[in-house]
């Protein structure tokens, strides 16, 4: 008997989003086309988990349906006829709207040609099995579920199994996200696929860096990284992203530590810890074959250089102005990765202390101030200036007369 989860539509989504799934479904019946839900949204359903990232598939003419789709809401479509494809936002929804379509890999690690065809034909290009279910839309057939695959089995034993033989050659992003699935959803590969990936973990090499990097950024941004980068170190992966980045339980524990003291990290701080170990030729190299941006980049870059500059802080007593000129000319990221790194308390204390408090001491006179009292523009100027914040950031003066005092001393010894 198939099944039917209308029911669990309509008690897990919004009444919005299902509104305009149901009025989608209409559109499609009426123009004589199948419409359907797709992807994780069905796996995440049987789960019970909330996912509200919608995909649906009609065996048709997507971008003509969010048009249409669009008129009846007031919502926004924007269209890829080229791709087939589609997004409509609408004040309370966003969903992507996609053609059925097949595709074929001229050759492992390229992106595939595509064509429109059947939804039997879609599911089967998919990754997995538990992402290749599908529930009907359309008013007739609300909510049958569509399992070609034996996903809801695989769901039920907690297993992420691939489709076909060549699924990582074909595309071996997948084997980076069937490590997330598996981390985050508490599965296990199943054994041939566990086989597969292993033998394919080289197909990763002759992926692009922009591939390679937005793989890495989804794992970095799943709620556990650590465990993933874990299981793709144990399975030889991570070596196969980056050499330097395999066999180092620090960088893994690193990551962990850092996730716990800042729940929200952002991903310019995780790749920067991801290659704290790494030495300044590692880090250009790693930079390259991902092809960060210039943000991620220069983190790295200015984490690895101050990480070597850090002995110079290593010593009870240091003045706050000290730390301050140290690190004032490198990026925030780079300190807190240190901060957060470093093996030494001594240090860590003194990096936070400048995150927390020296980064945002400033004098109360400026150089109008300075020239009202007689100094002209110029480099003399700038260096009373600095030896002034100076003072400051060491608590020798601290309010603005006592700024003054100390300017006018100043200026009379220069006069001497």
């Amino acid at each position: 008997m198939t099944e039917n989860l209308g029911l669990q539509l309509e008690q897990h989504l919004p009444t919005a989003l299902l509104k305009i799934i149901r009025m989608a479904g209409e559109i499609a019946q009426e123009r004589g086309e199948k419409l359907y839900l797709v992807g994780g949204t069905v796996r995440d359903l049987l789960l019970g988990r909330a996912n509200l990232d919608i995909d649906i598939v009609v065996e048709g003419d997507a971008p003509l349906l969010a048009n249409l789709l669009a008129q009846k809401t007031g919502g926004k479509a924007v269209v890829h006829p080229r791709f087939g494809t589609a997004k409509l936002r609408t004040p309370e929804v966003s969903l992507d709207i996609a053609t059925a379509r097949t595709e074929t890999y001229p050759y492992p690690g390229a992106l595939p040609n595509i064509r429109p065809s059947s939804i039997e034909e879609d599911l089967s290009r998919r990754d997995f099995t538990i992402n290749t279910m599908a529930i009907q839309l359309n008013p007739d057939s609300f909510g049958e579920l569509i399992d070609l695959h034996n996903g809801r089995d695989d769901l039920e034993n907690h297993l992420i199994r691939i489709l076909h033989r060549n699924s990582f050659v074909d595309d071996a992003t997948r084997i980076l996200r069937a490590l997330r699935y598996e981390q985050r959803l508490g599965f296990q590969l199943e054994p041939d696929t566990k086989k597969l990936l292993c033998c394919d973990a080289s197909m990763l090499k002759p992926l692009s860096g922009d591939r390679i990097r937005h793989e890495v950024e989804l794992v970095l941004k799943e709620k556990e990284p650590e465990k993933v980068l874990c299981r793709a170190d144990e399975l030889g992966v991570l070596g196969r992203i980056y050499p330097a980045l395999s066999n180092n339980t620090q960088m893994i524990e690193r990551l962990k530590q850092a996730r716990s003291q800042i729940p929200s990290i952002s991903l310019v701080l995780s790749f920067a810890l991801i290659t704290y170990h790494f030495t300044p030729k590692e880090g250009d190299e790693f930079i390259i074959r991902l092809n960060l941006p210039s943000a991620k980049a220069g983190a790295i870059e200015d984490m690895l250089e101050l990480k070597h500059r850090l002995g110079e802080l290593d010593y009870p007593d240091i003045l706050p102005s000290r730390i301050y000129l140290l690190l004032k000319n490198y990026s925030l990221h780079a300190v807190r990765a240190c901060a957060l790194a470093h093996e030494s308390a001594l240090v860590r204390g003194y990096l936070q202390l400048y995150l927390d408090e020296l980064r945002f001491i400033t004098t109360s006179l400026n150089g109008v101030d300075l020239q009202q009292m007689g100094v002209p523009a110029g480099p003399h100027l700038g260096n009373l200036l600095r030896n002034l914040l100076e003072a400051k950031l060491d608590q020798r003066v601290s309010t603005m007369e006592e700024e003054e005092s100390l300017m006018q001393q100043w200026l009379k010894e220069i006069e001497t």
